[in-house]
């Protein structure tokens, strides 16, 4: 542990947010803490995560995000010579009713608007792209090839690794307990070991967001709700692009499905319950695997004898309206939020590090002033463009 007690930047949390705006600030010359009450970097909700990383988003503060995600990731082995587990391959999203298909459909030139490479394929594309897909009703598609897939367990190393490299310091097992302030500015941390200055406060907390709000005096209006996900054994490389099916399940228990095949062949999978499992429980449930098994073969038959290998449930931490929080803090300096990534933090996660970096080293974020105030704290007042694509 360092003697080193004053700082340009504390960051608190060391998952999907932190760890790569930790990385981008180092690289930007500043000094840098990283507080994380876990053992190692990534172990909260970022090692939960399934790995997609899409700009296929329905507002602007998402897909121009993600775009500089997607810049960060698909570039980084090349530039680093570190493999992160970068499959490109885009993502997909099968339709098979009219009502789906008019949706995404009216929302391609708003996408394109926005930087993306997407468009509408029809049926025989989806086929080739999802060699095996059920074939009864199905209209066509989006198809996004610039997304991708990165390792969940393979990033948080790289980007630490790099962060170190130039100057970034790691406290693990290290839990905040408070926030110093001078008046309306926060000027350092409390922690149960010590405490630290610094001239900007970054909390990126993920699902321990809203337990900060009484230390700040502020309320952070993220509750974390968890999901399930699993993994196969792996097979033959068949399946490019990452899925997304829209279809509400037959079961009445899921809304959305999406899957992939990683580098190592393996089947990744997650699915969006109807009803929400509030909390931080951690325990999987019994039926999730039979629902995700029908899902899985309904659409994919050929999938029928795939051999899975575990499964786990991680958090995501939810606004109200579904869209992060990236904001300086309310009527304090020296302060910025982070927080409610809802789901969404691994792809979201280098470009909000670009944006933060952008915000205190140039005093302004590098987003468009409509995309950035998708993620103003006081969003409320403003009328922005409502998410879809969940």
């Amino acid at each position: 542990m360092s003697a080193n007690k004053n700082f340009d930047v504390i960051i608190v949390g060391c998952g999907s947010i932190g760890n790569p705006t930790a990385c981008q600030l180092a690289q930007a010359g500043l000094k840098v803490l990283v507080i994380d009450r876990r053992s190692s970097a990534g172990q909260g909700e970022n090692k939960t995560a399934i790995g997609g990383v899409r700009a296929t988003h329905s507002d602007p503060g998402k897909i121009s995000t993600c775009l500089f995600s997607i810049d960060i990731f698909s570039s980084w082995e090349e530039k680093y010579g570190f493999d992160i587990g970068w499959k490109p391959g885009g993502y997909c999203f099968p339709v098979y009713d009219l009502k789906t298909e008019t949706t995404l459909r009216d929302l391609i030139p708003y996408q394109q608007e926005c930087g993306m490479r997407i468009n509408w394929v029809n049926p025989e594309d989806i086929r080739e792209l999802i060699p095996g897909i059920n074939r009864e009703d199905l209209r066509g598609g989006t198809y996004s090839p610039d997304d991708g897939q990165v390792s969940s367990i393979l990033a948080p190393v790289a980007f630490q690794r790099e962060a170190m490299k130039h100057g970034a310091i790691y406290h693990f097992n290290e839990t905040v307990t408070g926030y110093m302030r001078e008046g309306d500015k926060v000027t350092g941390v409390k922690t149960d070991k010590d405490s630290y200055n610094a001239e900007w406060v970054v909390l990126a907390a993920g699902s321990d967001a809203a337990e900060h709000g009484p230390m700040l005096g502020i309320e952070i209006p993220v509750i974390p709700d968890s999901h399930e996900a699993g993994i196969s054994a792996p097979i033959e490389h068949f399946l490019d692009p990452l899925v997304v099916d829209l279809r509400p399940g037959p079961e009445g228990k899921t809304a959305n499905f999406y899957f992939g095949q990683n580098k190592e062949g393996q089947i990744i999978f997650c699915y969006t319950p109807k009803e929400l499992f509030i909390g931080k429980d951690r325990e999987s449930l019994s039926e999730f695997l039979p629902v995700l098994a029908g899902r899985l073969v309904s659409l994919i038959p050929r999938l029928k004898n795939l051999l899975i290998r575990r499964i786990w449930r991680g958090c995501y931490p939810m606004t109200p309206d579904g869209v992060p929080i990236i904001d300086y803090g309310p009527g304090l300096e020296g302060l910025i939020l982070a927080v409610g990534m809802c789901g969404q933090g691994l792809m979201l996660g280098p470009g909000v590090g670009r944006n933060i970096t952008s915000m205190i080293t140039k005093g302004k974020s590098c987003l468009s002033s409509e995309a950035q105030n998708c993620f103003i704290y006081e969003r409320d007042l403003l009328d922005t463009k409502t998410e879809t694509l969940k």
